[in-house]
């Protein structure tokens, strides 16, 4: 014991490297999630004594990843109130009146929301836009998926809290002693990456593919959307409107059919004027559903007993079993519809569209049903043998009337950063604090908002990090590049840092190599009398900047499933959109220092 007590110690820099090479090995080979192989790694520095407890303990006081959960509640609080579903709505509203118009504003809009939301819900809300919009313009939507992508990628690198990778390398820098960075710092240099990246697509738009999607990704992961029955009531504010005239109608929520009279109308009924009664057959997303619900201007779906009015009791999400006596019986006729006192308020199918509408629909195993009923139907529906997953509903209304403080909260955070009167940790934090507090969104809904596998990602590797420099590997691995970029002009290290950070963020995690080369280039910086600011921000930006492959970037992932890609397709435009970015990025810190 004694013995292996003194080899580690006399070795530790170079058992560091070996556990270093240990996890890059099993990052690549992905039998395992990036996450699992971090903390790992961080458990195997620590048994050995390369790390102390102390030091372990302290990367949960490093801010950023504390920074990136309070981004991830504010976006879900954004999310919550029906901000980005309006946004959505008056885009596709648009896009019927002016669908080329509408293409360019979708990708100047997704670059600019990158820039200040997580690009990953970004990208979501974009991607069956994009289908919509393939329809209507006639372009192939496998040219428009990836451009898309690109430029939300993009605009994620031209702020600090565009990307969890900024906030990253900015929270280690800072530990390191550097100068803290300001939100708009590098938004400079990402600009020439932007700049770009739009000619680099125009140029090699012809690299794209142009065939269509696999009927898997022809509804572009839109995967939420209910059939459902409105019947206007008595005391309605819309009885007389004109059906056309109506708001409620865009992306989330569209008008199949009006029954009146036992008679379904599908064509020319925008100019109908609403009468108390009338059936108004939709199809809504959940959180539009709920929405409707609370609404207090229809009753929703169908109920065998008309007191239980659509606003009472609880929403339960429930599937039909194959085994289901009524599958091929129509809706109105399942069994617990006339035995318990519930009321059926949508049905999804996936991949189809059922009809003709709510009451009539044919019953299949599989469908998903949304059902509102008081605590002992639910209990009953439980017990159902025939009903799979019973469980209340975790689809909620918008909230829109506290939208426009879900986006002073975002924009506080963001103008208190940008005039130094805090850190952005901070004004996150406060900003989430105001959207609990005037509930814009539920404490379980805002912590579920937080994506926990990219925190404990980013905390463990800050404590590979640190164990590394504290086993004196980083000094080791410096100590071997500095006699090789010793008379190194200082544009080379910029592409230097920049390419090997692309290349490696392109197999692995970015935030795990962001907070892996962050040390290694401050100290890479200071042994060679290099100012570490720029070289910092190369590496910002080429962690983030990957499109060779699906798996570079968390969204191309997205994208890569949605629009039915080949792993070539990335490949193939990937590879040069690459290299032209960052060449332009590297050329910008160069000339501007």
């Amino acid at each position: 014991m004694h013995f292996l007590t003194a080899l580690i110690g006399i070795y530790r820099a170079e058992i560091g490297l070996l556990i270093l090479a240990a996890m890059f090995l099993a990052f690549v080979r992905e039998r395992y999630s990036p996450t699992v192989v971090a903390v790992v790694g961080a458990c195997a520095f620590a048994l050995l004594g390369l790390i102390d407890e102390q030091s372990l303990f302290s990367v949960f006081s490093n801010s950023a990843p504390l920074t990136v959960g309070a981004m991830f509640v504010l976006s879900g609080a954004l999310i919550r109130t029906g901000v980005i579903s309006r946004v959505a709505d008056r885009i596709m509203a648009r896009a019927e009146r002016h669908p080329r118009l509408a293409l360019a504003e979708v990708t100047a809009g997704g670059l600019l929301l990158s820039a200040f939301l997580n690009n990953t819900p970004v990208v979501v809300l974009l991607i069956p836009i994009m289908f919509t919009l393939a329809q209507a313009t006639g372009y192939p939507v496998k040219k428009l998926l990836i451009p898309m992508n690109v430029l939300a990628v993009l605009g994620g690198c031209l702020t600090l809290i565009g990307t969890s990778t900024n906030l990253v390398v900015a929270g280690i820098a800072r530990d390191q002693g550097m100068e803290p960075f300001g939100i708009f710092d590098i938004t400079p240099y990402a600009l020439a990456g932007v700049a770009a990246g739009i000619v680099g697509l125009l140029g090699l738009s012809w690299l794209l593919p142009s065939d269509p999607p696999t009927i898997a990704g022809e509804n572009g992961g839109n995967v939420q959307d209910y059939l459902t029955t409105l019947v206007v009531r008595a005391d309605s504010d819309l009885v007389g409107r004109e059906i056309g005239s109506l708001a409620l109608f865009g992306r989330s929520v569209v008008l199949l059919g009006l029954k009146r009279g036992g008679e379904i109308r599908r064509k020319d009924i925008a100019a109908e004027e609403l009468h108390a009664g009338d059936h108004l057959i939709v199809r809504a997303d959940g959180a539009a559903l709920m929405t409707l619900r609370e609404s207090h201007q229809f009753d929703l779906g169908i109920a065998s007993d008309s007191a239980l009015s659509s606003q009472d009791g609880t929403v339960v999400e429930a599937m039909i079993a194959p085994s289901h006596p009524s599958i091929g019986e129509r809706l109105i006729d399942i069994p617990f519809l006339h035995a318990l006192r519930v009321r059926i308020i949508g049905i999804h199918r996936a991949r189809h569209v059922p009809g003709p509408d709510l009451a009539t629909t044919r019953v299949r195993g599989a469908d998903r049903l949304l059902i509102a009923g008081g605590i002992d139907a639910m209990r009953a529906l439980r017990d159902n043998p025939h009903l799979i997953g019973v469980d209340v509903s975790r689809v909620r209304a918008f909230r829109r009337q506290k939208a426009w403080i879900a986006v002073a909260a975002m924009a506080g955070a963001v103008l208190l950063s940008a005039f130094d009167v805090m850190g952005i940790g901070m004004a996150a934090v406060l900003a989430v604090g105001l959207i609990l507090i005037t509930r814009c969104i539920d404490p379980e809904e805002a912590w579920a908002a937080i994506d926990g596998d990219v925190l404990i990602l980013i905390f463990a590797m800050l404590a590979v990090g640190l164990a590394l420099e504290q086993a004196g590997s980083v000094a080791l691995m410096v100590g071997w590049v500095t006699p090789l970029l010793q008379h190194a002009p200082p544009w080379a290290l910029i592409f230097l840092i920049y390419f090997f950070s692309l290349l490696l963020s392109e197999l692995l995690s970015n935030n795990a190599v962001a907070a892996l080369l962050t040390p290694i280039t401050i100290a890479l910086a200071h042994q060679l009398g290099a100012d570490p600011r720029p070289l910092v921000i190369a590496l910002m930006i080429g962690a983030s900047a990957c499109f060779a492959t699906p798996i570079g970037y968390q969204t191309n992932a997205l994208v890569y499933a949605a629009g039915d890609y080949r792993f070539s397709d990335f490949v193939r435009i990937g590879v040069p959109l690459n290299i032209i970015v960052g060449v332009a990025v590297c050329s910008a810190l160069v000339l501007i220092g």
